[in-house]
C-alpha cells in the first residue's frame, strides 16, 4: 500500500520516467555545468551577445540544450506533445508565456491574446488545470512602479494604465467564465503593490461561487507572512475564496542590489531558515484555515512539501482535492513532481513556451537561479547520477 504520509523523493526511477538515457545524459550534462557559477555567467554573457549579433547556429544550440530542458516549446501547439507526456503520469501543465520586456501597445494586446488562448486550452483539457499571466506583460514596468509611489499619472499614462486595467479584466472574466483557475504571478516589490491590488480586486470580483484568481506570495520578502494572513482575513470576512500560491522568490540578488544602491531598508528575508520558516508558517495557517482557501505549493523544497503532505493527512484533505495542488518549474525537481503524483497528489509543471529568441531573459535566469539557490543543482546532478546508475546496473 502507497504511504500518503509521506513521499519517497529519493525513488529516481519514479522521478526520470520520463526521459530515457539519451535526454538523462543531457541533463546530466547541463546540470554539471550550473554547478559552476562562473561558467554560467560566462554562459549567459556570450549567448546574449551571440543573439544580438545573430551568430549562426546558436539558436539550435539554445533551442536543443537549455530551452529544451526548461521549456516545452515555441508556441501552444509545439507543447501539446510535453503536455501529453506530463499527463501519462498524471503532472498536469500550466503553460507560462514566457516572453518579456516588450512594452508597446501592440505587444501588450498580443500578450493578452495568448493568455487567453491559454484559458481556453485549459477549459478544454483536464491535463492543464492553471493558467498564469505577469502583469508586466500587460503594463509598463515604470508605470506600475509610478502607481506603487503614489505619483500623479500624466492623462496619457491614465490612459494606458486603463487599458492594461481592461486586458487584465478581460483575461480574468474569461477565466470566469470557462471556469478555468489563474495564477497572477508575483514580481518586484517595488511594482508589487498595485500587482497586489489588482489580484485582491479580481479575486472579490470572481472567487465569489469558487476559486478562480490565485495571488502569489513570495515568502522571502520580509513582510508577507503578515500580509498572507492579512489579505486571507480579507477573503473571509468579504465572503469569497482566498486563493493562493506560494513560492519562496524568484528576484532575491536583484532585491538587494537595489536596496543598496537607492539606500533603503532590504525587504528580503535575512536568511534562508527564515524564508523557510515563513514560508511553512503561510502552509500551516491556509492549512488549518482551509475551508475558504485554494492552495498552490509551488515549491523545489522537499521539507515543505513533505509538511504538506502530512498537514493534508492530518486534516483529513484527500490528496486529489482540486484545492489543494503541489507545482515545479518544468525541467526541475522531478523527484517531487513525479514522486507526489505516483501518491496520488495533484501536481503541476509550469511550462514556459515562446520564441527561443524571446524566452532568453526567463532561460537566463533560470541557469542563474540554479547557481544561486543552495545546493540546487547539485541535487539535481546528484539524482541524475543516481538514476544513470541504476539503470546501468539494471542491464
Amino acid at each position: 500500500m502507497v504511504n500518503k504520509t509521506h513521499v519517497n523523493f529519493e525513488d529516481t526511477k519514479n522521478a526520470f520516467i520520463l526521459k530515457n538515457d539519451q535526454e538523462l545524459a543531457k541533463s546530466y550534462a547541463l546540470f554539471a555545468a550550473m554547478d559552476y557559477p562562473s561558467l554560467v555567467k560566462f554562459g549567459t554573457s556570450f549567448l546574449n551577445t551571440a543573439f544580438k549579433i545573430h551568430l549562426p547556429f546558436v539558436k539550435s544550440i539554445v533551442k536543443h540544450t537549455i530551452f529544451e530542458q526548461f521549456c516545452g516549446g515555441e508556441d501552444i501547439q509545439d507543447c501539446k506533445s510535453t503536455i501529453k507526456k506530463l499527463y501519462n503520469q498524471q503532472v498536469g501543465t500550466i503553460l507560462d508565456y514566457s516572453v518579456e520586456g516588450k512594452e508597446d501597445d501592440s505587444s501588450f494586446e498580443a500578450t493578452t491574446n495568448e493568455i487567453i488562448r491559454t484559458i481556453e486550452l485549459s477549459a478544454k483539457e483536464k491535463a492543464v488545470p492553471f493558467s498564469v499571466f505577469k502583469v508586466t506583460g500587460l503594463l509598463p514596468i515604470s508605470l506600475l512602479q509610478k502607481v506603487q509611489e503614489g505619483k500623479t499619472l500624466t492623462p496619457e499614462e491614465r490612459n494606458i494604465w486603463e487599458k492594461g486595467n481592461e486586458r487584465i479584466l478581460r483575461i480574468c472574466q474569461t477565466a470566469y467564465n470557462l471556469k478555468v483557475r489563474l495564477f497572477i504571478d508575483a514580481e518586484e516589490t517595488w511594482i508589487q503593490q498595485p500587482i497586489d491590488n489588482i489580484a485582491i480586486e479580481m479575486m472579490e470580483r470572481f472567487n465569489q461561487e469558487s476559486p478562480i484568481i490565485y495571488n502569489t506570495y513570495q515568502m522571502y520578502v520580509a513582510a508577507k507572512y503578515d500580509q498572507l494572513v492579512n489579505d486571507h482575513a480579507n477573503a473571509t470576512k468579504n465572503g469569497y475564496y482566498f486563493g493562493a500560491k506560494l513560492v519562496r522568490g524568484a528576484y532575491m540578488e536583484k532585491e538587494r542590489e537595489r536596496a543598496t544602491e537607492m539606500g533603503y531598508k532590504d525587504p528580503i528575508q535575512p536568511n534562508k531558515e527564515a524564508t523557510d520558516r515563513d514560508f511553512d508558517r503561510g502552509l500551516e495557517h491556509l492549512i488549518s484555515n482551509h475551508e475558504n482557501v485554494a492552495l498552490c505549493c509551488a515549491t523545489h523544497n522537499e521539507d515543505s512539501s513533505q509538511l504538506l503532505v502530512r498537514m493534508l493527512r492530518q486534516k483529513g484533505i484527500t490528496p486529489n482535492d482540486p484545492n489543494f495542488f503541489f507545482a515545479q518549474l518544468f525541467g526541475m525537481s522531478d523527484h517531487i513532481s513525479l514522486n507526489l503524483s505516483i501518491t496520488g497528489y495533484n501536481v503541476a509543471k509550469y511550462v514556459p513556451y515562446g520564441p527561443v529568441e524571446e524566452t532568453m531573459p526567463y532561460l537566463f535566469r533560470r541557469a542563474e537561479e540554479n547557481t544561486s539557490i543552495s545546493g540546487q543543482s547539485s541535487r539535481e546532478f546528484l539524482l541524475i547520477k543516481k538514476e544513470m546508475q541504476r539503470r546501468r546496473n539494471e542491464k
